[in-house]
């Protein structure tokens, strides 16, 4: 599990055609001395499996369903990623629950800078199976970024963005069009299926739902 709280920007160094899959090469200074062959790792918001980890990077395997479904399939050699390590079970819950699974991808409409301010609006169109589950003020994962939700018009969904995150991500290395990964909030997944059940099967009523602040 993850928390959407980027440790580290690293970079693509390599894309190698392995039969039907490919393998990925991440630069990374800080994260690869921490990992051991095995490990999940966020990249980009997509968890996966750190292998042939060496000083300063680690590799991992892509299945053609998670290159064509994720934002990888826009990167090249060079190409920025955000990378964070599985929430220790010690460790401060900085952002919201992430399991690094891409429920979708949207495409970046714009990242600009709002007047007279150092911050910046970010506007994303999802795709339908995101945006059922974005709400006014709730939390998204962009990229593998913990953020919340500003303002929400149809599909087009706007978040503030500080100075320090766009500074800390590879937000600003993106162009209007780029795919972006989305995970959307799990604990709305969980009250949607709960809300789908007939009563009888329900563990919980609405009302109870409702009181337990859902």
């Amino acid at each position: 599990m993850f928390t959407g709280i980027v440790e580290e920007v690293g970079h693509l160094t390599r894309i190698e055609q392995r039969g039907e899959n490919r393998r990925i090469t991440v630069a990374a200074e800080t994260v690869a001395t921490e990992l051991k062959t095995g490990d999940s790792i966020a990249v980009s918001g997509v968890c996966l499996t750190a292998l042939d980890i060496k000083p300063g990077s680690f590799c991992a395997d892509l299945a053609p369903e998670t290159w064509e479904r994720t934002s990888f399939s826009r990167m090249r050699e060079g190409a920025l990623v955000n990378l964070e390590l599985p929430m220790k079970a010690d460790g401060r819950f900085g952002g919201h629950i992430v399991q690094g699974h891409v429920d979708g991808v949207g495409k970046l409409i714009a990242l600009d800078r709002i007047a007279e301010s150092e911050s910046w609006w970010l506007r994303i169109e999802l795709p339908h199976e995101v945006e059922k589950y974005t709400v006014y003020k709730g939390s998204i994962s962009i990229e593998g970024i913990s953020l919340t939700v500003a303002s929400l018009e149809g599909r087009n969904c706007t978040i503030a963005i500080i100075p320090h995150t766009v500074e800390m991500t590879n937000l600003n290395s993106l162009q209007p069009g780029d795919p972006v990964n989305l995970e959307a909030d799990l604990i709305a997944k969980y009250v949607e299926k709960m809300l789908s059940r007939e009563p009888a099967e329900s563990a919980l009523t609405v009302e109870e739902l409702v009181q337990q602040g859902f």
